[in-house]
């Protein structure tokens, strides 16, 4: 598989994330339009009620600040992660909400943790992480892309600030982390040029065979002709020029 065709534009690249974002989008102007207050519906560590939160809490947030910080890293991480590894793009999302939910569900403080920051943790660490061990130059720069704009992020999985749920940050991060590490994907194959082959051979190279054996460039005037090279012609047209086109002041050569 080349390059041209493994990093390939697919209308899934904004479909997937379009379709994120509407959808926390939609279920906030709900809570607001009828003004209802879903945020129950969220993970509640430990208790058996709490484990639909696992599936639901992703579309919950508490506010349009809440909203909106989490609205363009789930679109920009999402649509990363379906273009440079569409072929487990949607493995990493199901598992990621699950996994990343029900880390949250056994570790979390006796409270309804809500918003999909916690998949967003687990799509950052797992593109950084899986860029870094594929090796490949692309993926290599999207991880270093990854973490230039979401480094700071990595604070948040500890607990230094009221009111944020650390514990469903620390879910995502490990689970993104285990994700890169099992999840196997086909890497496109870099193109390799004709002197990078094993079968290589110097007496076959056109390019090669414009120089000598001493490494000088082979000229037309060398007394044997260029090894079948074609000899390049020049040719030149006169014309006759009147007398009487000559402008004032002009004289004809």
């Amino acid at each position: 598989m080349t390059e041209n065709t493994y990093f390939k534009f697919s209308n899934s690249v904004i479909v997937v994330p379009l379709f994120t974002v509407l959808a926390i989008w939609t279920v906030f102007f709900i809570e607001l339009k009828f003004q209802v207050n879903l945020n129950h519906y969220g993970i509640y560590p430990r208790s058996f009620t709490g484990l639909r939160g696992i599936v639901l809490s992703p579309f919950l947030h508490g506010s349009v600040d809440h909203l909106y910080n989490n609205t363009i890293p789930i679109a920009i991480l999402t649509a990363a992660l379906v273009y440079f590894y569409r072929g487990i793009a949607y493995k990493v999302l199901l598992i990621g909400v699950l996994l990343s939910g029900l880390i949250t569900w056994l570790i979390g403080r006796p409270s309804y943790h809500i918003g999909i920051s916690g998949l967003i943790y687990v799509l950052a660490t797992f593109i950084f992480f899986k860029g870094v061990l594929s090796k490949h130059y692309r993926l290599v720069a999207l991880s270093l892309i990854v973490v230039f704009i979401y480094g700071s992020m990595l604070w948040y999985i500890f607990p230094v600030k009221e009111g944020i749920s650390w514990e469903g940050h620390l879910g995502g991060f490990s689970t993104g982390l285990l994700l890169a590490l099992t999840l196997r994907t086909s890497l496109p194959k870099p193109k390799k040029y004709d002197w990078e082959r094993e079968d290589y051979n110097e007496e076959d190279d056109d390019f090669l065979k414009h120089f000598d054996e001493n490494g000088n460039f082979i000229e037309s005037r060398n007394e044997e002709p260029n090894q079948g090279l074609d000899q390049p012609r020049v040719i030149y047209h006169y014309k006759k020029i009147e007398k009487e086109d000559l402008k004032d002041g002009e004289a004809q050569n």
